[in-house]
């Protein structure tokens, strides 16, 4: 009998009466050797997992810990720890940890990659709708889902991104609901009596995000020319530790190499970055407002915290915004205006803008919202009423009684012989 060569697989019948197939598939990173094992009761099928193997060896496709042992869920860890986390913003990546950690693992992380299949998606999908979870939060379970599996594919991890077979589930717009003109003037002449007051008159005339409102810094606004440029932002993110977690804190909270907390950072898009046009009358709010905060600069002396920041605290420190969300919820209160979110003060100046007829694509300017349809979708209830003028106009010339005129007749030109 011919001795096998090096490397080679080997089948064979057990005493157990099944059959065994070995596939050398080179050697592991701690350099021991790699060799994997299969079994069926019938020959064919061990000569097929032998096959299967070997082309993912020959194909440079090795899977730690066995063969099809690679599970949802330590694929996901892998993905979010060394690949999103290089493609994603921080606050991005909070987001996909909190879903793949609270839902998506929980759920699926058991299924071996190779045979997760479209039906496990949508039960998945179908259960959580049924306990509760906004299809909004679903939906984001299933992008993720397929961006991760999506890297598989590309890297052989897995034969197929059955995400893509299954249909993702599906959202409505909710309608917004703004404040009224009224309502507005009812806060800022509530917020007159506080600090700050400016960032409320910025929130309701530019439509800021609030994390564009509280990482703002005077270098960007030109009180001069009357030019508001959005290039930076305040999120808060989750603290890690940044010690590899050799300090001995439990908690990263506690290690003194910690990042995280109030965070500055560029926006998300580049039509994230845009230049805004300040009225008469903001302009002056802003003037005052920076007085102000001169005054409380030399007043805090050397505690002043230099951050250059057009909004902060009486020391110079950043806002956080979830304090920044309770004076917006004491403001509506003193005003005697209803509940409203502080995301709605940004949905009150686009819908204020649309209201005086201003064209769809100048109010997604300066929003920043990355494309027209964002703009479109969410305020789809104003959009007939800021075009009733253009409809109007067009009404005018076809139902108008027509005005004589008498026209030239046309003048032929003669093509050259």
């Amino acid at each position: 009998m011919t001795k096998r060569a090096s490397g080679e697989s080997s089948i064979y019948k057990g005493a157990d009466g099944r059959w065994h197939g070995y596939v050398s598939m080179g050697k592991k990173e701690n350099g021991v050797r790699d060799r994997r094992h299969v079994s069926a009761v019938k020959r064919a099928d061990v000569v097929a997992k032998v096959r299967a193997l070997e082309q993912k060896r020959d194909a440079g496709i090795v899977l730690e810990g066995g063969a099809g042992a690679l599970t949802l869920g330590a694929w996901l860890d892998h993905w979010l720890t060394t690949i999103a986390v290089r493609r994603v913003r921080p606050s991005t990546l909070v987001g996909y940890e909190s879903k793949v950690n609270v839902h998506i693992t929980p759920a699926l992380g058991h299924h071996q990659l190779e045979r997760l299949q479209p039906e496990h998606l949508e039960a998945f999908y179908a259960s959580k709708l049924a306990t509760g979870l906004s299809p909004g939060t679903v939906l984001v379970c299933h992008r993720i889902l397929s961006r991760a599996l999506k890297v598989a594919q590309q890297r052989g991890r897995a034969a197929r991104n059955v995400a893509l077979l299954v249909d993702p589930p599906q959202i409505r717009f909710q309608e917004v609901v703004p404040l009224t003109a009224d309502e507005a003037r009812r806060v800022l002449q509530a917020a007159k009596a506080y600090r700050n007051a400016a960032r409320w008159s910025v929130a309701l005339a530019l439509g800021l995000r609030q994390g564009e409102a509280l990482g703002a810094k005077w270098e960007h606004v030109d009180l001069e020319e009357g030019v508001w440029r959005v290039r930076t932002q305040l999120r808060r993110l989750p603290y890690r530790h940044g010690c590899g977690e050799t300090c001995g804190q439990e908690k990263a909270r506690g290690c003194p190499d910690r990042v995280g907390g109030l965070t500055e950072s560029e926006p998300k898009t580049e039509r994230g970055k845009r230049g805004i046009g300040l009225p008469p009358q903001l302009l002056a709010d802003l003037r005052a407002h920076r007085q102000a905060q001169l005054t409380e600069r030399l007043t805090a002396g050397s505690q002043w915290h230099d951050n250059d920041l057009v909004f902060c605290q009486s020391n110079g420190k950043p806002i956080d915004g979830k304090a920044d969300w309770n004076r917006w919820r004491l403001l509506l209160e003193e005003a005697g205006v209803r509940h409203a979110r502080l995301h709605d003060a940004r949905h009150t100046a686009a819908t204020l803008l649309l209201a005086q007829h201003i064209a769809p694509r100048v109010v997604m300017e300066i929003l920043g919202h990355s494309t027209i349809a964002v703009t479109q979708n969410i305020y789809e209830h104003v959009m007939p009423e800021a075009v009733s003028s253009a409809t109007a106009a067009v009404a005018d010339v076809l139902w108008s009684e027509p005005v004589a005129t008498v026209l030239a007749p046309p003048r032929i030109r003669k093509r050259p012989s």
